[in-house]
């Protein structure tokens, strides 16, 4: 199958003053039914949300929600007791599961607040609630870092599919090669920030791309890049 490749220029866009956000797939008010998801990959939302401002409580159901703080400071409320304030360098993890409500809001008066959100259908529904994170800390350069695996990997947190979320800050000119996670999983790449050559097709920061069936991965970093890679399965039940 041809890789789904999505500009940064073509994602929809949504501006609401205290909310500036670009949605790679189908999300609100921007529907288009060539980009409902990549497999279990659903939503990969970009937001910046105006200082003092943020979403206030609403509920979630049978969803794995992932949030990655790019500038500034996210303050997290939660119905089952979690209160953080996310910085750089943390990635939140939210099992919906048979029904919560949260709120994500701008830590600062200040200074405007950058992250992804990124939703992730799970393969069982009605699982209780569930909260976690990490604080990855500095990037080993030109090493990938897996963050997010399958229930009972060692040394990453866990969500309720079979997919993995990678981060890897590229030095000029490195390069990764990787594998086919498994059967049936394919691999979703975006530059949060610099440009590369992913299995020989140019991506600009924020431009991505979906390989359904890749057996090999190979990522080339044309300039400094961070690189977000999320491993889901490609053909859902």
């Amino acid at each position: 199958m041809d890789p789904m490749v999505i500009r940064a220029h073509e994602r929809g866009h949504a501006f609401f003053g205290w909310l500036d956000s670009y949605h790679t797939f189908s999300f609100g008010n921007y529907m288009n039914p060539d980009r409902m998801n990549f497999g279990a990959l659903r939503v990969l939302n970009d937001d910046t949300v105006a200082p003092g401002e943020g979403f206030g409580t609403h509920p979630h159901h049978n969803m794995e929600i992932i949030s990655i703080p790019l500038e500034g400071t996210m303050m997290h409320r939660d119905s089952m007791g979690s209160e953080q304030a996310l910085h750089v360098g943390n990635v939140q993890v939210m099992s919906a599961g048979s029904g919560l409500t949260h709120s994500e809001y701008n830590g600062s008066a200040t200074d405007a607040l950058k992250f992804l959100q990124i939703w992730i259908v799970p393969h069982t529904r009605n699982v209780e609630p569930r909260y976690d994170e990490v604080n990855v800390g500095t990037l080993t350069p030109n090493v990938e870092h897996t963050i997010i695996a399958p229930h009972g990997h060692a040394g990453a947190m866990w969500i309720h599919q079979d997919a993995w979320l990678s981060l890897a800050d590229l030095t000029e000119g490195a390069s990764l090669q990787r594998e086919q996670r498994a059967p049936g999983v394919g691999t979703f790449v975006m530059p949060i920030e610099g440009s590369l050559l992913v299995n020989n097709t140019q991506l600009a920061r924020r431009d991505a791309i979906g390989l359904y069936d890749a057996s090999t991965v190979t990522i080339h970093a044309q300039s400094a890049a961070r690189v977000l890679i999320i491993d889901v399965p490609v053909v859902l039940a």
